[in-house]
């Protein structure tokens, strides 16, 4: 039998790391879920899912409070597997000076935001070298925090609630060099993205300015080209069942999770193939100049809106800066919604 090649094994390597992202969290969600009731009623160990939930009680605020980060566990070398699989890129266009805090925002959200996962919740392509003393923290939805096992994966990489309690602790009690990063499209945009789009969700979505106001955090834009080209996502046509049941899980799954529901598709184990692994196309997030925010404890309505057309500007400048660069045509403008 003959060995495989090198070049194979990374690949082989490379797959496997995507490919337990997803399923990974999934399992370690079921772990508490399912075992929790089951050693409380059925078995002689109950003493186990009582310390359990009540460690969960005790530092029920954690994640709320800065969470507690792992450098060893953002260094594993299965994020350089998975950065390399598209492969990831993070580009820094400015400095940030660890004297201010950051509230990094991220555009488009894609299905599933490979780009800012890879590049802040790991040091797969050294954040921490490209942006010296700047800690990023990615903000996600809150009920992750609830389930045990997983709030402490996920508290390991550095990531918090997308919640203004814990935006603004980060932002107002921990010092300088803070970074947050928001994909503030969020389930929304995910809807938009495909092959060939640049459509984000921002006209209506004002509450990270308001609160870069409130702290003082300055307002960094940042583009992850090639985000909306890693899957294909299906819209069925209106009057149909299939369209039918799309939009009832749609509605479903936003109503419970915060989610919305994609139908969506990528490639399978070879590249030919149909499947659920993400096309390898490359990735590129490309951080854009700070636009600072003064602070002001109350801002009215007006001024939340200064600085939001203020970041629209930002955004839309630096996509046209970078967009023939990473792939996207020169005609091709970015559409606001």
């Amino acid at each position: 039998m003959a060995f495989l090649s090198r070049q194979n094994l990374q690949e082989i390597l490379q797959t496997i790391s995507v490919l337990q992202w997803l399923p990974v969290y999934i399992f370690l969600g079921i772990i508490p879920i399912v075992f929790i009731p089951y050693f409380l009623v059925f078995t002689n160990f109950w003493t186990l899912p009582v310390l359990t939930l009540a460690w969960l009680a005790y530092d029920w605020n954690t994640h709320s409070q800065g969470g507690r980060r792992s450098a060893w566990v953002r260094k594993w070398t299965l994020w350089k597997y998975f950065r390399n699989y598209f492969p990831i890129k993070l580009v820094k266009t400015h400095d940030l000076s660890p004297k201010h805090n950051y509230i990094i925002v991220n555009h488009p959200h894609g299905i599933v935001s490979y780009g800012v996962f890879i590049n802040f919740a790991t040091e797969a392509t050294d954040v921490a070298r490209i942006f010296p003393d700047i800690t990023p923290s990615v903000a996600t939805l809150e009920w992750i925090f609830w389930i045990p096992i997983v709030r402490e994966y996920v508290m390991s990489l550095g990531v918090c609630p997308v919640s203004e309690l814990a935006v603004k602790y980060l932002l107002s009690q921990k010092g300088s060099g803070n970074a947050v990063v928001i994909v503030v499209g969020g389930a929304a945009e995910a809807l938009l993205c495909r092959p060939g789009v640049s459509t984000i969700f921002l006209k209506h979505r004002k509450g990270f300015v308001k609160l870069a106001l409130k702290t003082g955090a300055h307002l960094v834009p940042s583009y992850s080209f090639g985000e909306n080209e890693v899957y294909n996502q299906e819209t069925f046509p209106e009057g149909t069942w299939l369209r039918f049941f799309q939009k009832g899980f749609q509605d479903t799954f936003k109503k419970i999770l915060g989610l919305n529901f994609c139908t969506f598709h990528g490639r399978g184990f070879t590249q030919e193939s149909w499947g659920f692994l993400p096309f390898n196309r490359p990735i590129t997030t490309v951080v854009g100049e700070p636009l600072p925010i003064p602070m002001i404890k109350s801002p009215d309505k007006k001024t939340v809106d200064k600085y939001h057309t203020l970041y629209i500007n930002a955004v839309r400048k630096l996509f046209d800066q970078h967009k023939v660069q990473y792939g996207l045509p020169e005609t091709q403008e970015l559409t606001i919604i």
